[in-house]
């Protein structure tokens, strides 16, 4: 079978096994018959950080390329299978990874496996000129849509580039410029699929109603015969220092409904007790209607329509801890950057009450066991850690790790990051053609 075992870990009840094909995909499985149902997630080690100055949006492309078919599966037929099996499925994008997933009835993972298998191993058979030109085009639009064309679109974009400074690996975002999408050739899509569509650049994730050895069966079966290859080039250091050293900022007028306040935060990486304290200290101050900032911002001072604070985690930079507080009507942002300062500066030098503390870490407990609790979710966890930090059993003892942060952790990270001169900052000010009231405006944030 050319593949070797690891023991089960166990965390409330939940227990995977790793193996690896004699290619290098490395495989997770974990048996879940609660219902009949199984998740097939194939997470890919190749996201914007890899990418290279002038050709930017390409892993992203690829997302899109890896739907067009393949030797076996013309055209569509991928979504068509799956759908038609009674599956669903997807695929997504990040600075870290690519992934692709689907969700079927139990007696129908053989297909997905076989499908995953065929573009791994025959994309290039079917990538021609067409199909590029058609998913660029596909790729363009979607940026319109939601970032060129919508009020804040640019917001996360333009931080990360003043957050990250020019040359670091995570100074533009996934979805890349037009210019470098205008500029992508098909040799330069053919090189990227050989270089990081690889057997050994991957996991694959199956869990659920599934019979282990039959699954391994299939995947040996599928998988094994596809060549192995190994031109990857080392991962860019995307090391900097625990702060910015001066506070970074832009000012915005455009046609957006309200003023705003956008600030990134430099925190720890993810994968360490302070990238979860300062998690913890996020949620705290801005995680949901009983956080601090909203009781401020929202409900005493009434400055502020919305008002959040949300930690972007990454591994192989420093994560992003992202401020967001769009403003009422007629209110001065001055004023609300005045009083959020005057919130963390109160939080870093006091830390969470006990009851923020217990009611944040029971907020990031049930979000985790919401994850591990479906079959996508727990294959998706599964293969992070294994991409990410290498041991795919760390997503079940991930919940215990944020229980076990204690209140000094957390106030120890908002002192020496939550500060004015650890932050990049974007001041929206509307043109006044498309402002209305804020008490008739909806907001919808969407995920980072």
């Amino acid at each position: 079978m050319g593949h070797t075992a690891t023991p089960e870990a166990h965390s409330s009840g939940l227990t995977a096994t790793e193996h690896r094909l004699a290619n290098g995909l490395r495989v997770v499985l974990s048996e879940d018959h609660l219902t009949p149902v199984a998740a097939v997630c194939l997470w890919y080690d190749v996201g914007s950080r890899h990418e290279v100055k002038g050709r930017t949006g390409l892993a992203h492309l690829f997302e899109h390329l890896m739907f067009q078919g393949s030797a076996s599966v013309k055209g569509n037929g991928h979504f068509e299978l799956v759908q038609g099996a009674g599956g669903s499925l997807n695929g997504t994008t990040s600075f870290e990874r690519t992934n692709y997933f689907e969700t079927m009835p139990a007696h129908q993972v053989e297909l997905a496996l076989w499908l995953e298998a065929d573009r791994m191993g025959s994309l290039l058979d079917a990538l021609d000129q067409e199909s590029l030109d058609n998913q660029r085009d596909v790729v363009k639009n979607e940026r319109r849509q939601r970032y060129d064309n919508v009020p804040y679109g640019t917001a996360f974009e333009r931080l990360t580039a003043l957050a990250y400074p020019d040359g670091h690996p995570y100074h533009h975002t996934p979805i890349g410029s037009m210019a470098d999408l205008d500029a992508a050739s098909l040799d330069d899509a053919r090189a990227f699929f050989r270089t990081y569509y690889a057997p050994g650049n991957a996991v694959l994730a199956v869990v659920g109603d599934i019979d282990p050895e039959q699954t391994l069966a299939w995947v040996e079966k599928y998988f094994g015969s596809i060549p192995a290859h190994d031109g990857k080039a080392a991962p860019k250091d995307g090391s900097l220092p625990d702060v910015m050293g001066g506070q970074l900022r832009e000012v915005i007028e455009e046609d957006v409904p309200s003023r705003a306040l956008m600030a990134a935060y430099r925190l720890p990486e993810d994968g360490t007790a302070a990238g979860d304290a300062a998690d913890l200290a996020l949620t705290v101050l801005g995680g949901g209607e009983s956080s601090r900032l909203h009781n401020r911002l929202v409900r005493r001072d009434r400055t502020a329509v919305t008002a959040g604070f949300g930690l972007l985690r990454l591994s192989g930079a420093p994560s992003l801890g992202w401020l967001d507080i769009k403003a009422s009507s007629g209110v001065e942002l001055s004023a609300i950057e005045t009083a959020v300062d005057e919130e963390l500066a109160r939080f870093a030098a006091e830390g969470p009450t006990a009851e923020e503390m217990e009611r944040a870490q029971a907020q990031l407990e049930r979000e985790w066991l919401d994850r591990l609790a479906t079959v996508n979710g727990r294959a998706d966890e599964l293969c992070r850690f294994a991409v990410l930090f290498g041991d795919p059993q760390l997503a079940l003892t991930a919940v215990q790790r944020v229980l076990s942060v204690t209140p000094e952790q957390v106030k120890e990270v908002a002192a020496a990051r939550l500060r004015p001169d650890n932050r990049a900052v974007l001041v929206y000010e509307p043109t006044g053609k498309g402002q209305q009231d804020d008490q008739d405006q909806d907001e919808e944030e969407g995920e980072l």
